[in-house]
This record gives C-alpha cells, structure tokens and sequence, in this order.
C-alpha cells in the first residue's frame, strides 16, 4: 500500500509571530505622530476588550445563571465589545481620535446604564471601567477630555447614588453607607484625575520642547549645510587656484625640454655631413613633438577638472615609462648633469594614469636640476619589493636641511626664488601617489644630495605575470 506524502509545516518562532504582528499594527494609516505611537497599544487594547468580555461571561455562564438584574450588564458588555472590534476597523482606516472617542463613549454610556439599573454600592465593587476610561481619555485625548470624561463620570455616580437612595428596601442603613461614601468616592477621583493632568501635561510639554529642540536641530543642520556648502565652494575655489599654479609648473617643465630639444638645431647645424644634420634635426623635432603630448597630458588634467573627468588608470610598466621618458630627460637636464637609469629585468607593472606619472617624474627632475647649478648626476632607478614597485630618484645636489625636508610636501612651500618656483611640484606628486595608495619619502643632508622614495601598489597577478 503506498502511503501518501506528508506535507511538514515549517516552524514559525514566535520572535517572527510577534514582528509580524507589531508590523501589522504600526501600519494603520494615522496621521498624527503622536497617535500614530499610541495606535498600536490602543489596537491591543481594544481587541483585548472584544475578546475578553465575552469570554469571561461565558466562562461564568458555564457554572451558573445570571444573577437577576444582570441581565443589563451582559447586554452592554456584550455591545461594548463589538463596539471595541469596530473601533479597531477606524483605527486601521485611520480615524484614530473618532474610534477612541466612540469607543469612551460607549463605555460611558455603558456605565450610566449599570449605574442606574443597579445602583453605585453594587457598581463600586470593579471600578475597571472607571478607572479605564480617565487613563484612556487623559493619555490618548488629552487634558480637555479628560475633563470632561471626569464631569460625566460624576453624573453617573450621580445615577447610581440616586438609584441607591430609592431602595429603601434594602434597608435604612444601605442608604446611608452610599450617601456616606459618596464624598470620598468623588475626592478619589478627582485626585487620580489631577495626578493623570499633571502627568499628561508634564508629557505633553516634554513632547512639545522635544519638536522645538528638533526643530532647532534642523535648523542648526541647515545652516551648518549652508556653512558647509559655502566652504566647499571656497575650497574649490581655492583648489582652482593650486590646479593653475599646479599647471603652470608642469608646463614649465614641458617647455624646458621643448627648449633642450629646440637648442639641438644649432648644433645639427655645425655638422658637415647634410644626413647626419638631417637625422639630429629630425630627433630633435621627434623629441619636441614627445613634449608636446606631455603638455597635452597637462591640458587634459585641466580639462578633466573643469568637466569632473576621471584619470585615465591603464596597467604599465614602470621600465616602459622611465626608458622612454629618457630622451625627454636627457633635455631637461643640460650636459653638465649626467644622467642614469637602472631597472630590473623583472616587469614592474603599476595601475594608474601614464601621463600623470611622467609628470611626477619630470616634477621630481626638475627640482634635481634646479638643486644642481654646477652639475652632477641624476639616478632613477626601479625594482621590486615585495607587493610594491619601488622607484629611487636622487641626485648629488645642495640636499635640504631637517627644516626643509619636514615641509617638502606642503602646498605653496619652496626654496626658490618666487619667479621660478610655485611650491606645487612635489604637494602634486605626494598626492598622486597617495591617491593610488602609495607613498613616497625623501632623504636628503645638506650637501649629500636627495633621494626620493616612490612606492607604487605592485600590479601583477603572478609570477609569470606580463605587461
């Protein structure tokens, strides 16, 4: 016989019953934010109330009969329950303070019938209801409400007081112990009623300085955002202005080796042999046209910053670069300084924009020339160290004092004259090399020269890696 499959339900935690549910009740579309908080206790509440009254009369109903003059009591409980669901429809549709206010009402209605049907000493036994509906009134709907909820209860105390007077079948002394306690009764609830004022409006003037305090917190922001936004704009302003000077350097440097190429027609010209003056003048204008595109690389990064234009990253190898950077060099620096390159055989592949490290390495040059008036040598030299590519430029010039170097890499900070020097050169290499997650150090002595330390993040995948 073949059995049929069992379906498992899976488990649901009780965590997720209970999300569940406090999701379902916080979604009820009220408007206020202050209701909006109380909704979800209120719905509890209610629902609570249209439950349990029904199910505690049928519990008693179940061992024995209604007690006579009861009967009253059940057919209110009974429509106040239903009463409580129905308000808990308003309250999922939004109408929050109505359903509230109606559901109040039908309890206070409630309590004026008992009252008068059975008098105020049979009544006083569960002051639930009572008690209820100055706590709802005061929390929920505030201290006028509240007020007036207290008034209408004293009227139907009043009920059940006269109802107690008119029996005086039960007797003289019933009578007088419900004219007797009609005084304290009323004392004790006008001071409950007192105690919920007071703490309804300690609450509601917590509320209203917290909306104030948060209100002046979003001002305090938008001014702050405004401050900020103005900050923004003077730094861009400001960082307009380093990019210009930052321009002007490097374009500087450019046209220094336009100039070392240019100079090569004088001595093309000395030469006898008309092809071997040919082939100088045409490495010269090949040298010239290199420069040229090391400008254009200048232009663009002014270009790209009025547009907000991203660098162009590409994978390289720094032996690459630096071997052909060695023409362009070889002009910068004149014939008194000697110029060196030594690289690994290994590849050195590096992931950020050529065109800007040829400028780091021009800038760098350029402040090598400049700190050898009487000449000297300029080393670059490259290899690898682990996950990074390290590149070692230092010439046998002046050096720097411990003074100089610790502000080395500050913006607008030089040694020279202002008409040859901007102070931006090494500030932009410092942070080009940052932005790629490098670094770069320098060590340098007064008359032993300097050395500059650029490590790059090693771009390659293996050992057998190419570029």
């Amino acid at each position: 016989m073949q059995r049929s499959p069992v379906l498992s339900t899976p488990a649901v935690s009780p965590d997720t019953l209970w999300g569940s549910l406090a999701h379902w009740l916080r979604s009820a579309p009220v408007a206020d934010a202050v209701d909006r908080r109380n909704a979800p206790a209120m719905q509890l509440l209610l629902m609570f109330y249209g439950t349990a009254l029904p199910a505690n009369w049928a519990w008693h109903l179940s061992s024995r009969p209604i007690p006579p003059g009861w009967a009253i009591v059940l057919l209110l409980d009974f429509a106040t329950a239903a009463l409580a669901l129905l308000c808990v429809g308003l309250i999922r549709r939004g109408h929050f303070r109505p359903a509230i206010t109606l559901f109040l009402g039908a309890l206070l209605f409630s309590l004026a019938l008992a009252f008068h049907k059975l008098g105020a000493q049979a009544q006083l036994i569960d002051q639930t209801a009572v008690i209820l509906c100055l706590v709802i009134s005061g929390l929920v709907l505030g201290r006028r409400a509240l007020w007036t909820v207290f008034a209408l209860l004293l009227a139907v105390f009043a009920f059940g007081f006269a109802t107690d007077a008119q029996n005086i079948a039960r007797g003289p002394q019933w009578v007088s112990n419900a004219l007797r306690n009609a005084p304290s009764l009323v004392i004790s609830y006008l001071i409950i009623t007192a105690i919920l004022d007071r703490a309804v409006t300690a609450l509601r003037e917590s509320l209203h300085d917290a909306n104030a305090r948060g209100r002046e917190l979003q001002e305090e922001m938008a001014r702050r955002e405004r401050a900020q936004n103005q900050l923004i704009h003077a730094q861009k302003m400001e960082a307009s202005g380093r990019l210009a000077s930052g321009v002007a350097h490097d374009f500087n440097n450019v046209l220094g080796v336009i100039r070392g190429f240019a100079a090569q027609r004088h001595r093309a010209l000395d030469l006898a042999d008309p092809l071997a003056r040919s082939a100088s003048l045409e490495a010269a204008l090949e040298g010239v046209e290199e420069a040229a595109e090391r400008g254009t690389a200048v232009t663009r990064k002014l270009l790209g910053f009025s547009r907000n234009d991203r660098l162009r990253i590409e994978t390289f190898d720094v032996r690459d670069a630096i071997d052909g950077m060695r023409p362009m060099l070889r002009q910068l620096f004149p014939a008194s300084i000697r110029l060196e390159l030594a690289t690994s055989g290994e590849a050195l592949p590096v992931h950020l924009d050529r065109s800007e490290f040829e400028l780091m390495i021009l800038n760098i040059a350029a402040n090598a020339r400049d700190a050898m008036p009487e000449g000297g040598r300029f080393l670059i030299s490259a290899a690898r160290q682990d996950d990074v590519v390290r590149i070692d430029l230092g010439d046998s010039g002046q050096g720097m004092s411990a003074q100089v170097r610790a502000h080395v890499f500050e913006p607008f900070f030089s040694t020279k004259p202002s008409s040859t020097g901007t102070g931006l050169g090494l500030s932009i290499v410092h942070d080009l090399v940052n932005a790629v997650g490098g670094d770069i150090e320098v060590d340098s002595a007064p008359g032993l020269g300097t050395t500059f330390t650029i490590r790059l993040p090693w771009a390659g995948v293996g050992p057998d890696h190419a570029v």
